[in-house]
């Protein structure tokens, strides 16, 4: 019976497989289920149109309407492709108009770019804010980040290279640091130590789980049923403490649920933004590389510009003292991407900072920020560093088990026989 109750839906849906025509690269299936076309994409505008008569007669625009308006944008946004056009993420856009037209302006006058190198990092800390409240995943910053490398390297190229005091050797030194940070972005975004589901491979939340098994009955690794302190986690309270009901297994230590990927990470350190992907026990490493190659290439790239347009001058003075910069609109836009390459990086200069203490002291983001909740752990230099003492082995122990990260345990013969 099951078997033939489970063949019926199959022969149904090839039956209704060939009354699908084939897309064109300008026709999709909208979020109705219904074909539609690119040139359509400002018909039957309803919530539109009535956002528009709202504000031309400054009646206030309910949240609702403004959350169906974005939703309608963000279905339409698409592009032409073979069958079919594709969807378009709408958060990748502002950075690809904006940054250019405000380090531009920023290039006019010394009080436009004092006001816009400030708005931009409370702009960035604002959206920050409102998608971390709304627990959604964005690519905002990771479209940021790399347009601002691509952005800062054209501006490079366009306005100091040719003034001649760059070399071939300095240039491709760059160049090469440039694809440096790429390999290792790349490498930062895959799997950060995902934790499936013993009922199945599905993402929580996909409806494949077996929900009617409890948390004794997922079948885990042994080595991953057991809490920091070496109790076995199939006690009860240990069972209850690490057990995960969206995605219906058993925690191993230090792992945590992620709110906005929605799966449980292997030694979660924190969701980072930059990347749109959970920092965990298989990327955190690369996640580290990334930082620390971008600091380099971005301070050597930050000394190469000012020693160009701001001669004779040490690389501290002419970040601040720098005269006649303004008199040339191609000096004034080399020496505001300057300023916009130190706040960048002065920020993930304290990101890499926090990252290095945390690994000193064998902490996570994460269990630092639970202790500053649970008011527990010894905090020093004004809470700059948390130190839990869970897992702190010392400092060389610290980074030894660092460096070791992803690596498969390693079992000892007397282990196997006991």
């Amino acid at each position: 019976m099951t078997q033939k109750g489970g063949v019926k839906p199959g022969k149904k849906n090839k039956a209704e497989e060939p009354e699908l025509e084939p897309l064109c690269c300008c026709e999709y299936i909208d979020r109705n289920g219904e074909k539609n076309h690119v040139a359509a994409c400002l018909c039957d505008c309803q919530d539109l149109d009535e956002g528009c008569d709202r504000w031309v007669t400054c009646k206030s625009v309910q949240p609702e309407t403004c959350e169906r308006i974005m939703d309608t944008v963000s279905d339409r946004l698409r592009i032409p492709w073979l069958r079919g056009a594709k969807k378009v993420n709408i958060s990748i856009i502002p950075p690809l108009i904006l940054l250019p037209v405000f380090l531009r302006v920023a290039s006019w006058h010394f009080l436009l770019g004092v006001v816009v190198l400030t708005s931009l990092p409370v702009l960035a800390l604002w959206y920050y804010y409102l998608t971390h409240r709304r627990k959604e995943q964005t690519l905002f910053f990771l479209s940021l980040g790399l347009f601002s490398l691509g952005y800062m390297y054209y501006v490079f190229l366009q306005e100091v290279v040719p003034r001649g005091r760059v070399g071939p050797t300095r240039l491709a030194l760059l160049t090469c640091g440039l694809f440096l940070i790429l390999l290792a972005l790349c490498r930062a975004k895959k799997n950060p130590g995902y934790l499936r589901s013993p009922a199945g491979s599905e993402r929580p939340g996909s409806g494949g789980q077996d929900k009617a098994r409890g948390p004794l009955g997922s079948r885990a690794p042994r080595e991953e049923l057991r809490g920091p302190s070496g109790v076995p986690a199939g006690s009860p309270a240990k069972v209850k403490e690490d057990w995960c009901a969206k995605c219906q297994l058993v925690r191993p230590a230090r792992a945590w649920h992620c709110r906005i990927c929605g799966i449980c990470v292997r030694r979660m350190d924190h969701h980072c933004v930059w990347i749109n992907s959970c920092v965990g026990e298989s990327n955190h490493q690369a996640f580290i590389l990334a930082l620390s190659v971008f600091l380099l290439t971005s301070v050597y790239g930050i000394t190469l510009t000012l020693d160009t347009i701001c001669r004779d001058r040490s690389v501290f003075t002419a970040l601040f003292y720098c005269p006649g910069v303004y008199a040339d609109y191609s000096s004034a836009l080399a020496f505001t991407c300057v300023w916009y390459s130190v706040i960048v990086t002065a920020g993930m200069a304290y990101i890499f900072l926090i990252q290095l203490i945390n690994i000193s002291y064998n902490v996570t983001e994460r269990e630092v920020q639970q202790a500053l909740r649970q008011k527990t752990g010894r905090r020093l230099l004004c809470g700059l560093i948390v130190d839990t003492g869970q897992y702190n082995r010392g400092f060389l122990r610290n980074w030894h088990q660092f460096s070791t990260l992803g690596a498969p345990p390693f079992h000892h013969p007397a282990e196997d026989i006991v």
